[in-house]
């Protein structure tokens, strides 16, 4: 199936956070799935905590997060440019959201570059998707998750579907990525329940 991509729409500015939740693979497989569709997108901004590094290395063994060819910002960079809405990125990705910096996002605490950056998309009504990756969830998690959902974001669990029968972890995760990138509102082709 080929996709078109209106020559005409605008392209995306992304912000794209990441904690120190478990699944650096979900933030891999986002990232390499924003490089593959660059042709879709004007700027790819990338601010992670020390955790999320920590968790990088850990999970993958690797610390190639920053041979990405985006621009990284340090979380407490408020000079990046989406730590105000004049900036004009339009779509932030939290991939994986730890319930801290949801709480943080869910009461306005701006203490950090992501949470700022959360807290601008928000307040600008542009598109924020949160990909929360805890279980189970206590009733604290839940009314953050509410929150957030009520001020306009969108909450994403990190829960894969399995009815493409992937084969692999990268392809298990990838479900989760392929949902984000559409959320996101690019054009990707990937696995669709019952269509040719």
């Amino acid at each position: 199936m080929r996709i078109f991509v209106n020559i005409m729409q605008k392209k995306k500015k992304i912000i794209v956070a990441i904690t120190g939740a478990s699944g650096a693979i979900y933030a891999k497989l986002v990232l390499d799935n924003l490089l593959k569709l660059s042709a879709q997108i004007d700027k790819v901004g990338v601010v992670m905590s020390d955790n999320a590094k920590e968790v990088w290395r850990c999970e993958l063994g690797n610390d190639d997060y920053d041979r990405y060819p985006f621009t990284f910002y340090a979380k407490m960079d408020f000079n990046a440019p989406f730590a105000s809405g004049s900036a004009k990125f339009d779509t932030m990705i939290i991939v994986p959201c730890s319930m801290g910096t949801l709480g943080r996002i869910a009461n306005g605490i701006s203490n950090d570059l992501i949470s700022r950056a959360a807290d601008v998309i928000l307040k600008e009504r542009r598109k924020l998707i949160a990909v929360v990756r805890d279980t189970p969830f206590n009733l604290i998690h839940i009314n953050n998750m509410k929150t957030v959902t009520e001020a306009g974001g969108i909450i994403c669990p990190a829960s894969p579907s399995f009815y493409s029968i992937p084969k692999t972890i990268e392809a298990v995760a990838q479900t989760v990525v392929s949902r984000i990138i559409d959320l996101a509102g690019l054009e990707d082709e990937s696995y669709r329940w019952n269509e040719d």
